[in-house]
């Protein structure tokens, strides 16, 4: 386990009104920050995990508990949902462990990996409501003590509440006047009704960007522990989340998945207000295990989503030449060309007509609007934006 970076950010703390750092446990061995509770939770056992350990898991414990276990020599099965990443599951096996891919969601995946372990009398590690993993996830908080002297506010992700609870727990035993605020994705954020209800509650859905805090029942401990020690929760919206990825990624050079980038999200969303005392507050990012696929797919949707990426539909007449004389006008109109497909399906068009859909690269919203004017009027039709 490493002490990993608190970095400033300017462009982010412009952004809030206030000073802004981030805790990067994205670059935590393993990728995030369950080895901390991983390795504190075997070593707890001893002996006790002689026969193997099981996990179940959306990826990051799973990989967490199959590097603890390989330190060990011991062997390790993980349970994960079967719409896993394929990034994790080939990291948690390239560590050791042996994957079995069960269930929709990781309530699920960890029902299962508890039944196996009583089936073979292995040691269950659970991945969030258990006291050893609690206090090894703390370890993360002590380390912003000594990281950050005017640390005012720490905001960290909230999936099964492991992660924030042993940070909470830690800082304010010492430090009780710093805020420790909670953030999750709207789309499964069974804490706010489960604090409401003072037992814990399961929410319907589990899909959601942020895969790694897709946990859909609090524990019994953490709930708790939440309720003692958290000031505040905070929901943040799969755009929100997208657009926190694709900030960090071109801004601070840091690859991190979605259940990592919640507390970016909500920063950048005007949901934090500013800290109730003056000094630091430290965004946590709790992971950077993301597949290229998606990481891909939500650098095109935000590049659409600015207009640098320009999707237009047009009509030219069907004859030899036509798409050359449009292609230089894009040309001259500084548009980079990413693709072009014909379509003569599934639109009205004259039967001497056919229409081309283009993706273009552009430099802002206003030269957008000025590519789109120059086709429309050079005679090619009200051209149609589509995103």
């Amino acid at each position: 386990m490493r002490v990993t970076p608190v970095l400033s950010s300017q462009t982010l703390s412009g952004r809030a009104g206030f000073t802004v750092s981030l805790k990067a446990e994205n670059l935590q061995r393993t990728g995030s920050f369950k080895l901390r509770g991983a390795l504190a939770k075997l070593a707890s056992l001893g002996e006790g995990c002689s026969a193997g350990v099981v996990a179940g898991s959306a990826g990051n414990h799973a990989q967490a508990v199959a590097y603890a276990a390989r330190t060990l020599g011991v062997r390790c099965e993980v349970f994960m949902p079967q719409g896993a990443t394929i990034g994790k599951v080939e990291a948690a096996r390239s560590l050791g462990a042996v994957v079995r891919l069960e269930g929709a969601t990781v309530d699920e995946a960890v029902d299962s990996a508890r039944a196996r372990a009583q089936e073979a009398g292995m040691a269950f590690i659970h991945p969030f409501d258990d006291l050893d993993i609690i206090a090894g996830q703390g370890t993360l908080g002590l380390e912003l003590l000594d990281q950050v002297p005017d640390l005012a506010r720490v905001v960290v992700p909230v999936g099964g509440g492991g992660l924030i609870s042993g940070v909470a727990a830690a800082i304010k035993s010492t430090r009780p006047e710093v805020q420790v605020v909670g953030v999750q994705a709207e789309a499964c954020a069974p804490y706010p009704a489960s604090l409401e209800a003072g037992s814990p509650v399961s929410v319907p859905s589990a899909l959601t960007i942020a895969d790694g805090i897709a946990v859909k029942r609090p524990g019994e401990l953490t709930l708790a522990l939440i309720r003692q020690w958290v000031d505040e929760l905070v929901l943040v919206g799969e755009d929100e989340v997208s657009e926190a990825m694709v900030f960090l990624l071109e801004r601070t050079k840091l690859v991190v998945e979605g259940a990592g980038a919640v507390g970016v999200a909500a920063v950048l969303a005007g949901k934090l207000p500013r800290p109730a005392r003056p000094g630091t507050t430290v965004l946590v990012l709790s992971g950077g295990n993301v597949g290229a696929g998606l990481l891909a797919e939500v650098a095109r949707r935000h590049e659409t989503q600015a207009v640098r990426r320009l999707v237009l539909l047009a009509r030219l007449p069907d004859r030899p030449g036509s798409l050359a004389v449009l292609l230089s006008l894009l040309a001259a109109e500084g548009a980079n060309l990413l693709d072009v497909q014909h379509i003569r399906e599934g639109i009205d068009l004259h039967i001497r007509e056919t229409a081309v859909q283009l993706v273009l690269e552009t430099r802002s919203a206003e030269h957008a609007r000025a590519v789109t004017e120059a086709v429309r009027d050079a005679g090619y039709g009200e051209p149609r934006l589509l995103h």
